[in-house]
C-alpha cells in the first residue's frame, strides 16, 4: 500500500472531508484495489494525519459501498462482481444514448467547439500515451454531451453509476488498441451530435458503452 502521498493540509477543508475525498479518489482511480486490505495506521501513516480522520474516512466509504467491514477482519475495497459491472454498464448505455440524443437536438455552437476541442486533445493524450489526460479528457468529452443535454437529472445519474465502474476503465483506456478505437468512436459521436442526427447519436453512444463493456467483462473481471 504505497500508493499514496501525504495530504496538502493547508486545504480549506476539514481534515476529515480531505482525508475521506482521497481515499474515495484513490479506490476509483484504481490505486487502492479491490479486496485489498485498509489499514487504518499505514494509511495515516501515508497521508500524514493521525488514525481518527482516516477511520471516519473509512466509515463513510462504507456507507458509500466502496469499503466492506468484514468481522474480525477489518476494511476492504469492496469488489464488484461481473452481474453488477453489467447491470451498471447496461443502464449506462441507455443513459449515454439518451444524452447524445438530446445533445443533437438541443446542442448549441458552443457545445460543438467544446466538443471538438476535447477530442483534438484526447487524441494527443492518445498520441502520447499520458493515461492521466486520457481519463481526464474522456471524462470531459461525455461531460460536456451531458451539458448539450440540458438536463441535469440525467447528468447526476450518469455521473453517479459511472464513479461505480471506474476502476476498470483505468485498465480500458490504458490499452493502446482500445484507446486507438475510442477517437473513432468519439468522433463518430460528434459528428452526429453536430449534424443534429438525433438517431445517429442515440446509435453510436450506445454502441461506445458496449464496447467499453465487452472489454471490461473480458479483461477486468478475472
Amino acid at each position: 500500500m504505497d500508493s499514496l502521498t501525504k495530504l496538502n493540509l493547508d486545504n480549506y477543508k476539514p481534515l476529515r472531508d480531505v482525508v475521506f475525498e482521497n481515499l474515495r479518489s484513490a479506490i476509483l482511480e484504481g490505486k487502492l484495489k479491490s479486496g485489498q486490505r485498509l489499514m487504518e495506521v499505514q494509511l495515516a501513516e501515508q497521508l500524514g494525519v493521525s488514525r481518527t480522520p482516516v477511520r471516519e474516512a473509512i466509515r463513510k466509504l462504507e456507507l458509500e459501498g466502496l469499503v466492506v467491514m468484514l468481522p474480525r477482519k477489518g476494511a476492504y475495497v469492496a469488489n464488484i462482481s461481473v452481474k453488477d459491472l453489467m447491470d451498471v454498464l447496461e443502464i449506462r448505455a441507455s443513459l449515454e444514448g439518451l444524452g447524445a440524443s438530446l445533445a443533437a437536438e438541443r446542442r448549441n455552437d458552443e457545445d460543438i467547439k467544446n466538443l471538438e476541442a476535447l477530442e483534438v486533445e484526447f487524441e494527443e493524450a492518445v498520441r502520447t500515451q499520458n493515461i492521466d489526460m486520457l481519463l481526464k479528457k474522456d471524462i470531459e468529452f461525455h461531460e460536456c454531451i451531458f451539458k448539450a443535454a440540458n438536463n441535469k437529472k440525467l447528468e447526476k445519474m450518469i455521473n453517479t453509476l459511472w464513479e461505480q465502474v471506474q476502476r476498470f476503465r483505468i485498465t480500458y483506456v490504458s490499452d493502446s488498441n482500445a484507446s486507438l478505437s475510442l477517437i473513432d468512436e468519439h468522433q463518430s459521436i460528434l459528428n452526429a451530435i453536430k449534424e443534429g442526427n438525433i438517431a445517429d447519436s442515440k446509435k453510436f453512444a450506445i454502441k461506445h458503452i458496449e464496447k467499453a463493456e465487452q472489454f471490461m467483462l473480458e479483461h477486468c473481471t478475472k
